[in-house]
């Protein structure tokens, strides 16, 4: 995707301070596109199953680490389509590399990839580009975006982006017939009716694009179960043994888009509780939640389970490897989800 030159960019930026996101990003055709590359050979026989990753990668800055975690890492084996959150294209805080393409390229996929946000805070880097991404091992035949309605206005918080959120869809050629797939991250600075507004035009945008076919849909949807603007609310939360319960157990009771998706008929993944996020505590702790789904229609998931980023859990990492090597906490803020997949 061509980029922007930091001068523009700057330019564009300085009319949100009078104009709307809406009216700016109109101006920008990179955020109504979505950027795929073909150019891998489909697999010669249709597997009775696929296996699905959904995985909020946190920029790609750990990217050497999140290639050996994908290679080594056996339960996430085997993975056909990834469903990403959050890869950088052209920012320096990932070397400025293009992420969802490099693990394409490494890993023998295609791949569809969508703007959120263009960053304005580093002159360094070379786009500012943070997406979302579609990957499979099948040809896509088209792909899109989905804008989602705006429940936050990023340029006014600490990290001054231009963009909203989104959900990158892709209709996939599986053995001849149609499948579709939808990365998909919600916003997190707003309260449970924020996203469900969110999902409502996603499943509307999703009947609109991938008529009559399966579905896998999954993502960060970031279901804290309160609003990611309230500190006073979060602090709450963590202070209290149940109030902590809802975010991993009672979801539901608090996220009206899911009770809607399961409506609609979907099975929610996973159905039981699973941590997904350890969301940092400025008491050096962290606070348990459970913001990343697959969803899926005309496809059965027959098993799925939450696989750890955290740096403790890499017993697989070979020796003298990145990921062996590796001295943060953990690879991603975000636990990745996998799922076992048949087509009905």
């Amino acid at each position: 995707m061509n980029g922007i030159p930091l001068k523009e960019r700057k330019r564009l930026g300085a009319l949100l301070d009078t104009q709307t996101q809406e009216a700016v990003m109109a101006q920008i055709p990179q955020f109504h596109e979505a950027e795929t590359d073909n150019f891998v050979t489909p697999p010669e026989i249709l597997p009775e199953q696929i296996g699905v990753l959904m995985f909020n990668m946190e920029r790609g800055v750990n990217l050497k680490e999140i290639q050996e975690f994908l290679r080594d890492c056996p339960d996430i084996q085997p993975f056909d389509i990834i469903l990403a959150n959050e890869l950088d294209d052209g920012c320096a805080r990932s070397g400025n590399k293009n992420t969802a393409r490099e693990l394409a390229e490494a890993f023998g996929l295609n791949y569809a990839w969508g703007l959120e946000f263009i960053e304005l805070v580093n002159d360094e880097n070379e786009k500012g580009f943070h997406g979302n991404a579609v990957f499979s091992r099948w040809p896509i035949r088209r792909a899109g975006v989905i804008r989602l309605p705006e429940e936050y206005n990023w340029y006014f918080d600490r990290q001054k982006r231009i963009g909203g959120r989104l959900a990158v869809f892709a209709e996939l050629d599986v053995g001849g017939k149609p499948l579709g797939a939808v990365s998909i991250h919600l916003e997190n600075r707003t309260h449970g009716e924020g996203r469900l507004h969110q999902m409502k035009t996603i499943l509307e945008g999703v009947r609109r694009e991938l008529p009559d076919m399966p579905l896998i849909l999954g993502g960060d949807l970031n279901t804290n179960t309160f609003d990611g603007r309230d500190k006073e609310d979060i602090n709450d939360v963590a202070a209290s043994p149940e109030m902590r319960r809802r975010c991993l157990e009672n979801v539901f009771d608090f996220e009206p888009l899911l009770p809607l998706t399961a409506e609609e008929g979907y099975q929610i993944v996973p159905g039981e509780p699973k941590l997904t996020r350890r969301k940092p505590m400025p008491d050096g702790g962290f606070l348990p939640l459970r913001l990343d789904w697959i969803m899926v229609k005309g496809v059965r998931a027959k098993e799925s389970h939450m696989v750890s980023t955290a740096k403790e859990d890499f017993t697989y990492a070979a020796p003298g490897s990145a990921l062996a090597a590796f001295t943060g906490k953990e690879l991603s803020d975000h636990n990745a989800i996998w799922a076992l997949c048949r087509l009905e």
